[in-house]
């Protein structure tokens, strides 16, 4: 079975309860099993003008599916949510968002055939609100095209203190 790591995030309705059914809904898949959750943790909008801020958490998985089976997966779920993906390019307020930030230790990069995916997603090493959760659940996991460890990639953030603890492990 393949480790993924997911982060995910909400800002929009209850947020908290959208993170913990996006992971009972994944769980309850029978090719994945969690593994390992961080804690909530409450955020700004990253890159977008919004009122709404986020609660974000990383989530590990051991699973069967191939990672463009578990795209799909993730967007079913979202969808399932009631996640409305806009026409326009950038980001946009959401009841919950579900990225595949890495899995295993592939380098992926698929375009074509109605699928958009990147993995290692290219914006972790950018985000200190995927870095705090992560440093909770795999603080030694190794980038693999940064060839760094996340406690060192969070290291080199610009503003590891924009991340607000939100509550506990919801494991």
């Amino acid at each position: 079975m393949a480790i993924a790591y997911l982060g995910l995030g909400s800002n929009l309705g209850d947020r908290v309860g959208f993170v913990q059914q996006a992971t009972s809904l994944l769980s309850g898949d029978e090719n994945i099993k969690l593994v390992s959750t961080s804690s909530f943790y409450e955020t700004e909008p990253w890159h977008f003008d919004t009122n709404n801020w986020f609660v974000n958490a990383v989530i590990v998985i051991s699973t069967t599916y191939h990672p463009e089976e578990l795209l799909k997966v993730c967007q079913r779920v979202e969808a399932q949510l009631g996640r409305k993906r806009a026409d326009e390019s950038g980001y946009n307020d959401r009841t919950i968002d579900i990225d595949i930030l890495f899995y295993d230790d592939k380098i992926i990069d698929e375009h074509e055939n109605g699928i958009d995916l990147t993995i290692p997603h290219p914006h972790v090493h950018e985000r200190a609100f995927v870095l705090v959760p992560l440093l909770e659940v795999a603080p030694a996991y190794v980038h693999p095209v940064l060839n760094k460890t996340i406690s060192d990639i969070y290291d080199d953030i610009d503003d590891p203190e924009a991340v607000v603890l939100y509550g506990t492990r919801f494991m």
